[in-house]
């Protein structure tokens, strides 16, 4: 049996600091993102309650107050959503006995709970994320970060931690996914259409969202198809990059892009069962544009920040992969592009001119992520290598 190991998150420290802060703190995030262990070894002197548990969901669905007479120290508790009445009962409970820090929760379908919880524990909890492994995040716990590897295992820290074969564990994840929380989610009778529904979503990967011809290419209905998407955003599987809007005399793309939390399902999704394939893998350039797009997501949101990301395209053709609103300066723009390649070559930088002259004096830095291994400045473009790490910095 694999020996397991212990792999630091970033979002420790925010986790812990908005506990001092704060009476409630929820994490959200993907299953098996590794929201448990990290609540766990956060606060090892609170009681555990998982809301998976048929009995325990039944003691509290049946008697909430009861349930949390349990725990007169507060406690951490899983899969809150599974209980979403659970949550006016603590508000009354840290309404009454005010203090920081009591209840820890977690939650891994994101639109309900939030509902939830902004009706009942508004003002109340701090709201965290916590995605799949950062690059960072594994290079510190000294496991395999290359490119191919990441572009394969993606960033669930089971298959890292205990050296679990990824092809194996990413499709018993989505099967579990589909067998179980969309049984819970929504009622999915066309579930072999469904999957191919997710198949197409990993294929277009970087590419702006056309739910028209998903829908076409599935053969749902648009309003089918929208409600999919729904369900995969809501459930963390799949992420909208929203479309720069800022009217700057230009007609500018309104679809959002569409990427991956995990970049190896996508990769899984898209018929990659060995690191090997990718070499010669078609999609391989948008499934590192899709790694890199959520390195940056992560680096936020492990840091307890907003993602202040979107992409840039007009009419004309002007394309930037990323642009990062607020660079340390009211109003700052970055500008990201990314590119696959180990070589950096001048015309990577050609969007990032054309988009810089349009944008003016607000934009305060211009970089590319690229394959390779090196970081330099040319021409004003900083130059990124993606094993060098911290892209913010």
């Amino acid at each position: 049996m694999p020996i397991s190991t212990r792999i630091p998150r970033h979002l420790a420290a925010v986790l812990s600091e908005r506990a001092r802060q704060y009476p409630v703190v929820t994490v959200t995030g993907p299953r098996q993102a590794g929201k448990t262990t990290l609540c766990r070894d956060a606060f090892p002197n609170l009681p555990y309650a998982n809301l998976e548990q048929p009995d325990v969901r039944e003691f509290a669905l049946a008697d909430p107050g009861g349930f949390l007479a349990r725990y007169p120290r507060g406690a951490v508790i899983d899969e809150v959503q599974r209980v979403p009445s659970l949550l006016s009962w603590i508000q009354v409970r840290v309404d009454a006995m005010p203090g920081n820090g009591q209840f820890i929760l977690t939650g891994s379908h994101q639109f309900d709970l939030m509902a939830s919880i902004t009706q009942s524990l508004a003002g109340r909890t701090a709201l965290l994320k916590l995605l799949p492994l950062s690059v960072n995040e594994l290079r510190q716990a000294g496991l395999d970060g290359t490119t191919d590897h990441l572009l394969f295992a993606g960033g669930y820290p089971r298959i890292h931690a205990q050296g679990l074969p990824p092809a194996v564990v990413l499709g018993d994840y989505f099967e579990t996914y589909v067998e179980r929380d969309l049984r819970q989610l929504i009622e999915v009778r066309q579930l072999r259409e469904f999957r191919r529904f997710v198949q197409l979503c990993a294929g277009r990967v970087g590419c702006l969202l056309n739910l028209a011809s998903l829908a076409n290419d599935v053969g749902v209905s648009g309003h089918t198809a929208r409600a999919w998407l729904s369900l995969l955003e809501a459930s963390y599987v799949v992420y909208l990059l929203p479309p720069w809007f800022e009217n700057i005399g230009k007609r500018l793309i309104k679809s959002p892009k569409l990427y991956f939390y995990d970049v190896g399902l996508a990769a899984w999704l898209t018929g990659v069962r060995d690191s090997a394939q990718l070499v010669a893998h078609p999609p391989r350039g948008f499934l590192f544009e899709n790694l890199v797009v959520m390195e940056f997501v992560k680096q936020f949101e492990h840091h307890g920040q907003r993602v202040p990301l979107c992409f840039y395209r007009d009419s004309q053709g002007v394309e930037v992969d990323l642009v990062v609103q607020d660079t340390g300066v009211p109003g700052g723009l970055g500008l990201v592009e990314i590119k696959s390649s180990q070589t950096y070559h001048s015309g990577f930088a050609g969007g990032l001119k054309q988009a810089g002259a349009l944008l003016g004096s607000r934009v305060q830095r211009k970089m590319v992520v690229y394959g390779g291994d090196q970081n330099y400045v040319r021409e004003g473009i900083e130059v990124v290598g993606l094993q060098s790490g911290d892209f913010r910095s």
